[in-house]
């Protein structure tokens, strides 16, 4: 187990994990935790790993790794352990209790990654009821736990988290029935503008990937080529997490066809249910769009497995059946041939701006597929018309004639349905 130094004002957080049966993919998920850990300000000192046929289900780990937990605490100056798996209210218990210490698990971890870096109301809304449906079964534990923290002094000021520990069973039930009712009325507005995206006949192209894969950034690289506009980039920062909230941009093609671009939250294995559940409204984002941008961090050693967990998490989240583009992002860190297009890949660098044109080219051929000309004349007393087939449609030429205006247009069949009786040969 590796040692550091003492440093003013930060907390030491010492993680365990439990290899089952030699799992393949252990090393990979101990340095997820790792940087999980890191991601919620923790910084972490030391390791220990275990391999067991199976979970302990009083401790997690074995009791013979608990008493060697022990002395590490103190030369460590361990402040909160964290474990690489989901604890039970029982094992949570028992570890807090013979530690004494702080133990988080990796949902706990991850919903408090999440409750910092919420920041519209739908997401804290979102977070807060997944905190709360957490906590529930694991209430006594929780309280024994506050008491030995002295009143929630030595590890960092968790605010709202320490009120949500002093309520009772009713009162956290309580609650979540009001944040959900609360939730029900934003999601009625996310359905609104779903509603009018759906009817506007715009294409909806929706980013997904690993965490921390570079979508954000790719967001706003296409933002800056097609967008126009600076003020419609999204927040991006390295680290885990850092978009919880869907933004939603408009972005016109290299051919002006329109599109409906929109960034989600990152996916991480072993996603905690209760947020999958909390984020519904969030995720149908992700199931109600035409195509899947599917970022993947090429430079990142496990991006196979990380591609193959996001693509578990979208079929548990009912999001499979949706075409999708595989984009193989930071291929200027990799060894790897960029840009290039393989049928569904593109190779890119979101970061250099490289490849931006042949993804979104891309794009455009399979959201527009099945494009007809028509030539549709259209009376001057209904310009209303012809300012929608300009915005929603490839206008080939217009030209205005005694008593309107005659438009041939590239349009979908929605659109060459809806003004069937303009048209003309």
């Amino acid at each position: 187990m590796e040692q550091n130094n003492r440093q003013n004002e930060s907390f030491h957080a010492l993680i365990v994990g439990v290899n089952r049966n030699g799992r393949t993919n252990f090393e990979e998920s101990m340095e997820e935790l790792k940087n999980l850990t890191e991601a919620c300000d923790y910084k972490v000192v030391g390791r220990m790993d275990q391999n067991l046929k199976s979970i302990h289900p009083a401790y997690y780990i074995g009791t013979g790794k608990v008493e060697e937990i022990k002395p590490a605490l103190d030369s460590l100056e361990v402040d909160v352990v964290v474990f690489n798996d989901e604890l039970s209210p029982m094992q949570l218990k028992n570890l807090e209790k013979a530690l004494d210490i702080i133990i988080l698990d990796r949902t706990s971890l991850i919903l408090e990654i999440f409750a910092t870096r919420a920041r519209t109301r739908e997401a804290r809304l979102q977070v807060d009821i997944a905190q709360l449906q957490y906590l529930l079964p694991r209430l006594k534990g929780a309280y024994e736990a506050l008491g030995r923290q002295g009143g929630g002094a030595g590890l960092k000021n968790r605010g709202a988290g320490e009120k949500k520990i002093e309520l009772d069973r009713r009162r956290i039930e309580d609650q979540i029935t009001e944040l959900r009712k609360k939730l029900k009325e934003v999601e009625k507005q996310r359905q609104i503008q779903r509603k009018r995206r759906a009817e506007s006949g715009i294409p909806h192209v929706a980013l997904v990937g690993y965490t921390n894969a570079g979508k954000s950034t790719l967001m706003n690289k296409i933002i800056e080529n097609y967008g126009g506009d600076d003020e419609k980039q999204v927040w991006v920062k390295d680290m885990l997490f850092a978009t919880l909230d869907t933004s939603v941009r408009r972005i016109d093609l290299p051919d002006q066809k329109p599109i409906l671009l929109s960034d989600t939250v990152g996916f991480v294995s072993n996603l905690p249910h209760n947020l999958i559940k909390a984020f519904h409204s969030t995720l149908e984002e992700v199931r109600e769009a035409d195509l899947l941008l599917h970022v993947v961090d090429l430079s990142n050693p496990d991006h196979e497995e990380h591609k193959r967990i996001t693509e578990e998490t979208l079929k548990d989240i009912g999001a499979n059946h949706v075409e999708v583009v595989e984009v193989y992002n930071k291929a200027d860190l990799s060894d790897f041939e960029y840009p290039k297009v393989n049928k569904r890949r593109v190779h890119l660098s979101a970061e250099k701006g490289i490849g931006i044109d042949l993804l979104m080219s891309k794009v455009s051929d399979c959201v527009y597929q099945g494009l007809r000309k028509a030539k549709f004349f259209i009376p001057f007393q209904q310009g209303e018309i012809v300012s929608y087939l300009n915005q929603e449609t490839k206008v080939l030429s217009q030209e205005y004639k005694e008593e309107g205006t005659l438009l041939e247009v590239e349009c979908k069949e929605r659109e060459y349905q809806r003004f069937q009786g303009y048209l003309v040969n």
